[in-house]
């Protein structure tokens, strides 16, 4: 469980481009070789989290609880499972909004716009791992608790779009026009094709 201490605007943050050189180093904690962790170590707040390969899926979540390399939730165990049966060879785990918390009812009131500008330069960086980026919208009906979040997404949306993104939803979207959250699917549920610009604008 992971219950943020305050708010992040209260925090110095560690900024992404230094932080995943940091990442990029060996570590007596993990395999660099096997993981991406930015920051490289546990902190109020996370950008990335994933495996390395040359055909990663973009996962993106809500936001970040306690997972880490070689320590995965149960939510990051789904989306491995579900990334490796649909084909690709690693999984990178984002999120709209970096802040830690388990129950996302204790994520902070009003967004933090200096910790979204951040979290996006992650997202781009994991864009331009790939010549043809695939994402995975894996938030659920958890993207209603806040209202930023809807508008976060829409950054990260235009972000996509500037590279010819690919965005697919685990199996059709749930009655609330949403898509499904990893932690309960099989492992052999089918990535479906998503359009990430027709779900924003409803």
């Amino acid at each position: 469980m992971h219950i943020p201490h305050g708010s992040t605007q209260e925090l110095e943050l560690e900024l992404f481009e230094p932080a995943l050189q940091q990442a990029l180093c060996p570590s007596e904690s993990y395999d660099v070789s096997r993981w991406l962790y930015v920051p490289n170590a546990y902190s109020e707040y996370r950008y990335i989290l994933g495996t390395r390969g040359e055909n990663p899926l973009i996962c993106i979540g809500i936001n970040p609880s306690t997972a880490a390399p070689d320590a995965l939730d149960p939510t990051l165990q789904s989306v491995q499972r579900i990334a490796l049966h649909n084909g690709y060879d690693s999984f990178l785990m984002f999120n709209v909004y970096a802040q830690r918390a388990t129950r996302p009812d204790d994520m902070e009131k009003s967004c933090n716009a200096a910790l979204h500008e951040e979290n996006r330069k992650a997202f781009r960086y994991l864009l331009s791992l790939s010549s043809q980026p695939a994402i995975w919208a894996a938030w659920g009906n958890i993207i209603d608790k806040r209202k930023y979040l809807t508008d976060c997404m829409r950054d990260f949306a235009a972000d996509g779009a500037a590279v010819g993104a690919r965005w697919y939803t685990a199996g059709p979207l749930l009655k609330s026009g949403h898509p499904h959250h990893p932690l309960y699917l099989r492992r052999d549920t089918k990535l479906l094709d998503f359009d990430i610009v027709t779900y924003l604008n409803k």
